[in-house]
């Protein structure tokens, strides 16, 4: 495999530069927003809850819409045929569109219970946790799809 690689058209450069730094800075974004989330859960600190949903929106999401752009633009001039696609590319694919599910309901819940929190009168808050739950599956599910591509089982 690695000398089909290596003869890969230079054309593909770019999209898989485009891929790799999406997942790069959605993996990032979402570790940055893990342990703001979980130090908020902690300390029911609305700057940490606050930081956490700043990651996800500002950083995670903008990677994640890089990621998939880019994984879409070079499996298109991969040419698998149908239905002998390897492995990886099926773990991709579902962890990608899962996984921008669960971003977003992420997003959702962190920002209305970061609002929540900012309240003088509020303990903690339920959706901020359900949110870091959320996060927290994603980083794990992602730090696999990132195993899955770089090692190519099939």
């Amino acid at each position: 495999m690695s000398v089909l690689a290596a003869l890969r058209p230079d054309e593909w450069n770019f999209p898989l530069l485009m891929h790799v730094f999406g997942a790069m800075i959605l993996v990032g974004g979402l570790t940055a927003a893990v342990i703001a989330l979980l130090l908020g859960w902690r300390r029911d600190s609305a700057l940490y809850s606050r930081l956490g949903f700043w990651s996800l929106l500002v950083v995670a999401f903008p990677g994640w819409l890089l990621m998939r752009i880019g994984g879409q633009w070079i499996e298109s001039k991969e040419n698998f045929e149908e239905g002998n696609e390897p492995a990886w590319l099926g773990i991709g694919y579902l962890t990608a569109e899962g996984g921008g599910l669960l971003l977003l309901i992420s997003i959702i819940l962190t920002g209305i219970g970061m609002r929540r929190l900012r309240r003088p009168d509020a303990g903690s808050s339920v959706l901020a946790r359900i949110g870091t739950v959320l996060a927290v599956l994603l980083l794990i599910a992602y730090v696999l799809a990132v195993w899955a591509m770089t090692a190519k089982p099939d």
